[in-house]
């Protein structure tokens, strides 16, 4: 029978992508665990391969080739101890950096400890032994091709990464005995780029940078990316911690959280991707994406990334502002502007709601303020507003949990206690963390907005899969009924023993009233809570209203009831009803 390539795709993926970064040079030993690898290659003439029965040799033979030819060598072993004989060849490589490609052929990871003949367990490495060192098992679905693409890049790149030096790779078979494919599926490589590289050029129409949450923007940071925009038709892509405060900066979420229609603007040729996590869950749809930070690490948010550089944005956004000196062209950022500006004229009066507490205190925040906003269901309303210029704005999007979203504020607030600093809560993310008001360095600066709804009401907005429990959710999905259950007084007493001033308000005229005393610019004597008693349905009506705007309710209607139905019947039962209804 002839031979071609392995079944399994895991080691498929691995010899696909050491072509692509020229690793042709093997040394292999015998073994039945690394059948499938050894098989495949041998079958392939790209690789020069060279036959080592003692592991020991083939390691310090690597060593050999490596140093001479100045490329990358593979090493293949089987199970059992034969890869604890690679440690002295690889030592060596590692104290002097030599790039070898250590493949360790393995059994699924699940055996170990269970008495399972030939198994080594090589989750752990010794210090000086390998850079990096990654567990590439079956591979099952297409989020796992997706993970372990970038995974397997991310080895064969530190290879030769901050002066190189040797990688692990244990590579999981299933034994399978099946070289009929002939040939392989293609994974996409990456590229990492350092700052005295040749870069790439940028050819792409339509470009984004995606910011997600950053720190305050240095002068020369906003400058360079306010350049890099106008020279390549660029736009920022911004949320509420994105604290970007250019000329070309666009609150993406009211156009992109729109459920009945999509924006050609979401659609982009090269997204620029900087800043860390993200609370927006914004739906941009680039063709390609470009990582820039320091860190060099392959981050891959919108599964499309094709290129790392490895360098501080500031000097990225400055390169590539120099490397290009045509006329300004800003048709992309006014093409977002107008769709933006077309929903903002269409925006429903909401119910009262965090959304519309938003829309009332978004231009009201005092210039050089703070702000801090809760996780999911605040960070969401404040992404639909836009807040005064001059307002930083943070969110805790890294552990995303509502633990310590009142700590932060508080913690921010000391810094500089002629500032004030703005927060918005959900009663349970504050409840939560409630004792951090009774901490002694608390100063006057504070303005705390509680917004109670006497349960996780994220759990009961339209869309969540909590919700189609009903009533039944609050129980336990929702946490309804806890401390207080929406008790008037409650708060009230503690937030004034602590010394704060408090508010309330339980409709829009009594928050109106109580607004103007909550944003007043001066820093009295004492800080303030203000607590918003709203309920779960209106702010779930809230956010529909603010997903739909600007068609019609027909149909509205009409997606609502497609959306129940898919809900119900799955994908495919919806792709049979529109076969035999002959229309959607």
């Amino acid at each position: 029978m002839e031979k071609h390539y392995t079944v399994e795709r895991n080691a498929q993926m691995l010899i696909s992508l050491m072509k692509e970064y020229n690793i042709k040079k093997v040394v292999a030993s015998p073994g039945t665990t690394n059948v499938c690898f050894v098989g495949s290659i041998q079958n392939d003439p790209f690789f020069e391969i060279y036959s080592a029965p003692d592991e020991r040799q083939a390691a310090y033979m690597a060593c050999g080739l490596a140093e001479e030819s100045g490329e990358v060598v593979a090493l293949s072993c089987t199970g059992a101890t034969a890869s604890r004989n690679y440690v002295p060849g690889l030592t060596e490589a590692f104290y002097r950096h030599l790039p070898i490609l250590a493949i360790t052929a393995a059994q699924p990871a699940i055996r170990a400890g269970h008495l399972v003949p030939q198994f080594m367990d090589r989750s752990v490495q010794m210090n000086d032994l390998v850079k990096y060192s990654l567990q590439l098992p079956v591979i099952r679905t297409a989020e796992d091709e997706w993970g372990y693409g970038l995974k397997i890049n991310e080895a064969l790149l530190e290879l030769t990464r901050n002066g190189g030096g040797p990688v692990h790779i244990n590579l999981t078979t299933m034994y399978a005995q099946d070289f009929s494919v002939k040939t392989l599926p293609p994974v996409k490589r990456l590229y990492r780029h350092g700052l005295t590289d040749d870069l790439p050029e940028i050819t792409a129409r339509r470009v984004a940078v995606f910011v997600g949450a950053h720190s305050r923007w240095s002068k020369e940071l906003t400058q360079a990316v306010d350049a890099f925009c106008e020279r390549y038709n660029a736009v920022v892509f911004m949320d509420r911690t994105s604290n970007y405060n250019g000329k070309y900066g666009f609150l993406y979420n009211l156009v992109s959280d729109q459920k009945v229609y999509h924006s050609s603007v979401m659609d982009v040729d090269l997204a620029i991707d900087i800043g860390n996590i993200s609370g927006a869950y914004g739906c941009l749809n680039p063709a390609a994406v470009w990582r820039v930070h320091p860190d060099g690490a392959l981050r891959d948010r919108f599964h499309q990334l094709v290129r790392v550089f490895e360098m501080d944005e500031v000097d990225f956004f400055e390169i590539y502002a120099r490397k290009k000196t045509d006329k300004k062209d800003i048709e992309y950022y006014q093409a977002c502007c107008a769709e933006n500006e077309m929903l903002l004229k269409k925006i429903p009066d909401v119910p009262f709601s965090n959304v519309w507490a938003a829309q009332q205190l978004s231009t009201q925040l005092p210039q050089n303020s703070v702000l801090h906003l809760g996780i999911l269901n605040s960070l969401r309303c404040w992404n639909l507003v836009k807040v005064n210029e001059n307002i930083a704005c943070y969110a805790n999007t890294g552990g995303f949990g509502i633990d310590g979203c009142v700590s932060t504020l508080i913690g921010a607030s000391l810094v500089n206690r002629n500032k004030l600093y703005f927060g918005v809560v959900g009663d349970l993310a504050f409840f939560y963390d409630m004792n951090s008001l009774g901490n002694r360095h608390v100063g006057t600066n504070v303005r705390l907005l509680v917004v109670n709804n006497g349960r996780g009401t994220e759990f009961r907005n339209y869309w969540h899969p909590a919700e189609r429990f009903g009533d039944d959710a609050d129980a336990y999905m929702a946490a309804a009924g806890h401390y207080g259950a929406k008790s008037p007084v409650l708060l009230r007493h503690y937030a004034t023993d602590l010394g704060f001033h408090y508010l309330s308000a339980s409709n829009k005229e009594e928050f109106n009233t109580a607004m103007k005393e909550f944003v007043s610019p001066t820093i009295g004597d004492k800080s303030i809570l203000f607590e918003l008693f709203t309920d779960s349905k209106s702010e779930s009506d809230a956010l529909y209203l603010m997903h739909h705007i600007g068609k019609s309710t027909k149909l509205v209607a009409k997606q609502a009831l497609r959306n129940t139905v898919e809900d119900a019947v799955g994908e495919k039962g919806i792709h049979y009803l529109k076969k035999v209804l002959g229309r959607e």
